[in-house]
C-alpha cells in the first residue's frame, strides 16, 4: 500500500481489525482457562514451591492437570508457617525478616536451589493456595487485582490448616507499619497502640489540658468527627495506666491464675508435640525408603540388569538422593526444634519465679511502668462506662514464660535508623 490518504485509512482499519480480533481471542482463551480453573485443573505457569503438577485425567488428546504436594519441598513450607506462629523454641514469633535469615543460615535452599529473599517468604506466607484454596484470575497483567466476582477458587490439596493461616494473616498485619507504627512501641505512653473506645472500637489518644499539667487519653473518633461519630469518654492517663498495671499485678500475675489461664494452651502444645512426633516419623520413613531403592538401584547395575550410562537412570539416582537427603534434613530441624520445645516445659516453679518477677518489674524504681513487660502481657485494652476490658494472647503469654531469662526476654522494638542522608527513602 502506498502513503496516499486511502491506503493510510485502509491500514488503519485493518488495524482496528486485527485489535478487535486479538481481544476476541483473549476473551474465549480466558473464559476457557477459568472454566478448566472450576473443575479443578491446573492451567499451567510454576506451581507454588511444595506443590508439583501431574497428570489428573485424559480428555482426547488433551491430558488435565491438578497439583499434589510435592514431600520434597512441602516441610520446607510448613517449617515457614512454624517459625512466624511459634518460633524456633529458642525465640518467640519470627518476623519475615527473621524467617528468611533462619533459612539462609541453616541453610535450607529454595527450589531452585538459592537463597531465600523477603519477597518468596511473604508471598508463602500470604498465599491461601496452602491452606487448600488457590486463586486463578486474581490480577490483571498490570498487577492490579481483579473483582472478587472475576476470580476462581481452585480446590487443592493444603499444607497447612486454616487456623494456622488466619493466626499468621493476623500476626502479619499487627506488624505492618501502616496498623502499628513505630512510635506505638517507642512511645513514652505506656498504653499508646493498645487502647481503644469500647463504644466505637476507635482508638484513644493523649489529650492535655491546663498547658500540659493534665494528661487524658480521649477517644479519636469523637476529636477528629465530632460527636455524632462517637459519644467518647476522656480517662485521667495516670489513673487509667495505673489500674491496668494493678490489675495484671493482682490478677493476671498469680501462679494459681496463670497456671488456669495456660492450662488449654499446655494442652494444645502437647497436641502440636505429638503431631511433630508423626512428621520425624514420616521423614524418617521417607528417607529409608529413598535409601532402600538407590539400594535396589545399585543392586541391578551391579548385577548388571541396569545400565549406568542410562540418562533416565541418573535422573531416577539423583532424584532419589535429593529427596533422602532433604527428608534427613528436615526431620533433623524438627527434631531439634521438638527438643527445644521439650526443654522449655513449664514447672510450678518457673510460673511462680514468673509471676514474682513480672509483678516486680512492672513498675520502675523512679515512678512510671515498664511498657515492655506490660505489652507482653496484654494486647488490647478497651475503655467503657464504668469498666475497662483487658485482652491478652494465650500464646504470648506462654512464649514470655519459656523464653531465655523469663520475664526479662520480652520481645522489644526499637528504631534503628540508617546513617546515609540518602539511605533513608521518603
Amino acid at each position: 500500500m502506498g502513503d496516499d490518504p486511502m491506503h493510510v485509512m485502509m491500514r488503519q482499519i485493518m488495524a482496528l481489525f486485527d485489535e478487535y480480533q486479538s481481544k476476541e481471542n483473549a476473551k474465549h482463551v480466558l473464559r476457557a482457562l477459568k472454566e478448566n480453573a472450576r473443575q479443578g485443573f491446573w492451567n499451567g505457569s510454576l506451581p507454588p514451591i511444595g506443590y508439583r503438577v501431574v497428570a489428573a485425567e485424559q480428555r482426547g488428546a488433551k491430558v488435565k492437570k491438578k497439583l499434589e504436594i510435592d514431600p520434597l519441598h512441602a516441610e520446607t513450607v510448613r517449617l515457614i508457617y512454624r517459625l512466624a506462629l511459634h518460633g524456633d523454641g529458642a525465640k518467640g514469633q519470627m518476623g519475615v525478616k527473621n524467617i528468611v535469615s533462619h533459612l539462609n543460615r541453616n541453610p535450607i535452599f529454595t527450589r531452585d536451589g538459592g537463597r531465600w529473599g523477603i519477597g518468596q517468604v511473604h508471598r508463602i506466607l500470604t498465599r491461601r493456595t496452602y491452606m487448600g484454596e488457590h486463586e486463578f484470575n486474581k490480577r490483571a497483567k498490570s498487577k492490579e487485582l481483579k473483582p472478587v466476582s472475576e476470580i476462581v477458587v481452585v480446590p487443592v490439596p493444603p499444607l497447612i490448616d486454616r487456623e494456622t493461616f488466619d493466626a499468621v494473616q493476623a500476626l502479619l498485619k499487627a506488624r505492618h507499619p501502616t496498623v502499628t507504627r513505630s512510635a506505638v512501641i517507642s512511645g513514652p505512653t505506656m498504653l499508646t497502640g493498645l487502647i481503644h473506645c469500647a463504644k466505637c472500637g476507635g482508638a484513644m489518644t493523649i489529650r492535655t489540658g491546663k498547658g500540659g499539667r493534665y494528661r487524658y487519653y480521649a477517644c479519636s473518633m469523637k476529636a477528629r468527627q465530632g460527636p455524632t461519630a462517637c459519644e467518647g469518654m476522656a480517662v485521667p492517663m495516670d489513673k487509667l495506666d495505673d489500674l491496668v498495671a494493678s490489675h495484671l499485678e493482682d490478677q493476671l500475675l498469680q501462679p494459681e491464675r496463670l497456671e488456669t489461664i495456660l492450662a488449654t494452651v499446655l494442652d494444645r502444645r502437647q497436641e502440636r508435640s505429638e503431631r511433630q512426633h508423626e512428621r520425624i516419623g514420616e521423614l524418617n520413613r521417607r528417607a529409608a525408603e529413598s535409601e532402600a531403592r538407590l539400594k535396589r538401584l545399585y543392586d541391578a547395575i551391579e548385577a548388571g540388569v541396569a545400565d549406568l550410562h542410562d540418562p533416565a537412570l541418573k535422573g531416577r539416582i539423583d532424584g532419589l538422593k535429593a529427596i533422602r537427603d532433604q527428608a534427613k534434613a528436615d526431620a533433623a530441624r524438627a527434631q531439634a526444634m521438638l527438643k527445644n520445645s521439650g526443654s522449655k516445659a513449664v514447672t510450678p516453679q518457673m510460673v511462680r519465679t514468673f509471676a514474682e518477677t513480672a509483678r516486680r518489674r512492672i513498675r520502675l524504681e523512679g515512678g512510671g511502668y515498664r511498657r515492655d513487660h506490660l505489652r507482653a502481657l496484654a494486647q488490647r485494652v478497651e475503655v467503657a462506662d464504668g469498666e475497662v476490658r483487658i485482652m491478652g494472647s494465650k500464646s504470648r503469654l506462654l512464649q514470655v514464660l519459656t523464653a531465655k531469662n523469663s520475664v526479662n526476654s520480652v520481645p522489644t522494638q526499637g528504631l534503628k535508623w540508617r546513617m546515609g542522608w540518602d539511605s533513608n527513602p521518603r
